[in-house]
């Protein structure tokens, strides 16, 4: 699949409502710049013209962000109250995201939480970047969970790596990439919060990729898994030698997980949520939120 090609669109879930994509990495979403980039917004209107929303500044409804360097599950929906559903989703925190990734070096435990808060960095040189809390120029650091599991240990190009499956808990701007940076673990190819190494060591892409997606509205259950790309047979620079974990065994644990939800109990997977008891939305919160869902758009979790 070549990112820029218009025709290069690759659909894995599909309804009246909604899309899910895999995304292609190094791919922007959508773009203002003068010049004609390749994106996902014109994938899309090439591949299904008929369904472009005029009232939008692009065309379609992305229901959440992924970095430009990151591929694979990334849900639009194609109206205006499918968005609205979604959005009360990812409000109440009740979606379900994993991520595969590769990283550096092998991480010692099998499985963890990692709990680091994340604030934006102020430091000259490092605008639009983030930073863990009690680093010198972290600003309005923000609490922020990830639950990392290691699938494989093994070589790429030579160099020790885990393959990792990440599911945020929360949604702060690049999470993955800065947790998996302060275990002195980063994403393999990210040169924003890797090590340094030379160029000639750096791989074709950042090893990031947001394999599974549930969104449990209360009409449809969205829900998509990715193909795996970090597999030998597409990639030869990664040599896997040890399992740790299987991942079509926690692919079953995920699809098979009662949904988070804001209320205590365990709803049954995609079941309709019991709505949560919360204080009436004032009209600050409800203006905030029509101005948000005009064109629909979320900070990159990854």
């Amino acid at each position: 699949m070549d990112a820029g090609r218009t025709e290069s669109l690759s659909v894995v879930y599909q309804s009246r409502d909604f899309l899910v994509v895999n995304k292609h990495w190094d791919l922007r979403i959508d773009s203002r710049m003068w010049r004609e980039t390749p994106t996902l917004q014109k994938q899309l209107r090439h591949r299904f013209p008929e369904l472009a929303d005029p009232d939008t500044c692009y065309g379609f409804r992305f229901c959440h962000q992924l970095d430009f360097s990151t591929s694979g599950a990334l849900c639009v929906a194609l109206n205006k109250a499918a968005a609205g559903r979604a959005y009360k989703c990812f409000k109440e925190r009740r979606v379900t995201k994993a991520y595969l990734a590769l990283v550096r070096g092998h991480v010692r435990e099998n499985q963890m939480t990692i709990s680091y808060a994340i604030g934006r960095n102020s430091t000259e040189g490092r605008a639009h970047t983030m930073c863990i809390e009690g680093t010198q120029g972290c600003e309005n650091p923000k609490p922020s969970l990830t639950e990392l599991e290691v699938l494989e240990h093994g070589l790429y190009a030579g160099a020790p790596v885990s393959k990792v499956l990440l599911r945020p808990l929360t949604g702060r701007t690049h999470q993955l990439r800065v947790h998996c940076s302060a275990l002195s673990h980063p994403v393999v190819g990210d040169l924003t919060y890797g090590q340094a190494l030379d160029q000639e060591d750096q791989p074709f892409r950042m090893m990031l990729h947001a394999f599974y997606l549930r969104i449990p509205t209360h009409t449809e259950c969205v829900e998509a898994c990715t193909p795996d790309p970090f597999v030998p047979a597409l990639d030869a620079c990664w040599s896997p030698h040890t399992l740790v974990q299987s991942l079509d065994q926690l692919v079953q644990v995920l699809r098979t997980a009662p949904d988070p939800g804001p209320t205590e109990g365990s709803p049954a997977p995609c079941s309709p949520p019991t709505p949560p008891s919360k204080p009436p939305e004032t009209e600050a919160q409800r203006a905030s939120c029509l101005q948000w869902l005009s064109e629909w758009t979320l900070e990159p979790d990854n």
